[in-house]
């Protein structure tokens, strides 16, 4: 049995049958300094909370999953030091030795289903890398998503990847993709791509009963919904282009690979763009939360 503690706002929540969005907690970890990342996670499950939904942030602490993190515990977070990045291949390795580890998306996913929360809102989706055909370095996400019963809201996959071999790998799983409001597929930093998302939909309403009806039919997973950023926040797709393929080039000759991947790529982006990209993350995740507690509530409204 696995030991799960739900924050008191969470169990409040499924008492009463109130929609509820869950967090990863690697951006609070890996993915901006303290005490920005402690303000960030805060103001994200706010904007949960003004929207009409209850955040629940998740974390392995102690061997312990949680499901909603105290204010305390999450400035504790915060502050912790060597705290593992887990997915779904150590994840149960975590809670089993009694660590301590940040979720990626295919872990609070993973977290969220143990839950019974069907939402999570997240930055982008991890995907297939750049010259993943030599190298076979795909995202467990685009996995996770094929076969966990979670809505994923995001701004597409990021930016520094293969763009068009993640939306090859999500059909061949069988992964609805989504865009919200629009017919291209967006591209995390950049509102807009030159390619076409499989799916459009403009309400939460759509969202959710798209949701309802792949449950209702017994398929397996959940679906993308790609959440193009506010377009006042967006950097450009051709200004980026030359950021990306500077910072690929330089982690390629030092010979990065692996988990190190992502982490060195978006700190050398954010070098490079004199924090244009963080500040964009931010505002994309704040779009991203809001638009998560909304689906949340209709699809409350269809399975209460």
């Amino acid at each position: 049995m696995i030991d799960i503690q739900y924050s008191s706002e969470v169990q409040a929540a499924k008492s009463e049958g109130r929609a509820i969005v869950a967090l990863e907690s690697t951006i609070i970890t890996h993915g901006m300094p303290y005490p920005q990342n402690v303000e960030v996670a805060a103001q994200v499950e706010q904007d949960i909370r003004e929207a009409g939904a209850v955040p629940a942030t998740m974390a392995v602490i102690e061997g312990v999953l949680h499901v909603g993190l105290e204010p305390d515990q999450l400035q504790a977070l915060g502050q912790a030091k060597g705290v593992a990045k887990i997915s779904r291949a150590d994840m149960p390795a975590c809670i089993a030795t009694g660590g301590t580890g940040a979720t990626t998306v295919a872990a609070t996913m993973i977290a969220a289903r143990l839950a019974g929360i069907s939402v999570f809102a997240t930055g982008g989706i991890g995907g297939v890398h750049k010259g993943a055909e030599t190298s076979f370095d795909i995202s467990a996400d685009l996995m996770e998503l094929a076969q966990t019963p979670v809505t994923v809201v995001a701004a597409g996959a990021k930016a520094i990847l293969d763009l068009p071999k993640t939306l090859e790998v999500l059909e061949t799983q069988g992964v609805p993709v989504i865009a919200y409001g629009q017919d291209s597929f967006p591209a995390f930093w950049s509102a807009q791509s030159d390619l076409k998302a499989p799916l459009r939909m403009d309400t939460p309403a759509q969202i959710a009963r798209a949701h309802a009806t792949r449950q209702a039919m017994g398929l397996p997973g959940g679906q993308l919904v790609a959440n193009p950023i506010p377009a006042d926040a967006q950097i450009a797709a051709e200004d980026l282009a030359p950021v990306i393929a500077q910072a690929q080039s330089e982690a390629d000759a030092q010979g990065i690979a692996g988990k190190d991947v992502t982490p060195f790529l978006l700190s050398r982006i954010f070098e490079l763009t004199d924090g244009r990209s963080l500040t964009a993350n931010i505002a994309l995740v704040r779009n991203n939360a809001r638009l998560a507690a909304k689906i949340a509530q209709e699809l409350n409204k269809l399975t209460r």
